[in-house]
């Protein structure tokens, strides 16, 4: 079962939410998801839509949103603060209409989606009981040495990361290294071959669905610890 909805984030900018609701036989999970896109893409990316269905029929109610400029058919990212008020409102939104425990919300994201959560939750400012991070963005490509892992020292949630070792994105030692510092719960799947957006070289014979697939019943176990 699914659904769209729209709402306004200020005068001038608009996001849907897409949600993904489990069956009505289905035994609902208290905790509840929503899922943020990457810079380079939007909320029906393949691994997204894969992630929230699958979720929903694990008996959790999913929701997927487009960041603003997304919604407007452009490729440019807006202004961080407009991409943090999509993310409140988002949050919002889904914890009105979802029927899930405003305490069991946990914030997922591809990339930029995950990083602007993951900047909210450090700064007080988005309330989820967890962090799901689907390739997180941690130095520019081939630039290990500039880190983006200051503020993840200050996220006080349960956290799961998902990493390609293919991923020009996040050197993998790097993440290694940041995750033994990390003072909250973590866990690190990693994806052998997989690429920034988790994907395999056609060589391996393992296609996105089931890597997809695979990378939804990861986050189903690891919500049921959360």
């Amino acid at each position: 079962m699914s659904r769209k909805t729209f709402i306004h984030i200020n005068d001038h900018d608009l996001i849907s939410l897409a949600f993904s609701l489990p069956e009505a036989d289905a035994v609902r999970q208290r905790t509840g998801v929503i899922i943020a896109h990457g810079a380079g893409n939007d909320m029906d990316h393949p691994l997204l839509v894969a992630a929230a269905h699958g979720l929903a029929r694990a008996g959790h109610v999913a929701a997927r949103f487009n960041f603003p400029y997304r919604e407007k058919g452009l490729n440019t990212p807006d202004r961080r603060e407009i991409l943090e008020q999509a993310w409140i409102e988002a949050r919002e939104c889904f914890a009105n209409e979802s029927g899930c425990d405003p305490d069991g919300i946990v914030a997922a994201g591809k990339s930029l989606g995950g990083r602007i959560a993951s900047h909210l939750v450090a700064a007080g400012r988005l309330k989820v009981r967890g962090l799901v991070f689907l390739g997180y963005p941690l130095h520019p490509p081939g630039q290990p040495e500039q880190l983006r892992d200051d503020h993840l020292y200050r996220i006080g949630v349960p956290m799961l990361f998902f990493a390609g070792t293919r991923d020009p994105l996040c050197d993998m030692s790097k993440l290694r290294t940041v995750l033994k510092r990390l003072t909250s719960p973590c866990d690190l799947s990693i994806i052998e071959g997989g690429d920034h957006s988790l994907d395999l070289p056609a060589a391996a014979r393992i296609s996105p669905a089931q890597i997809h697939a695979n990378v939804t019943a990861r986050i189903a176990r690891w919500l049921k610890a959360c």
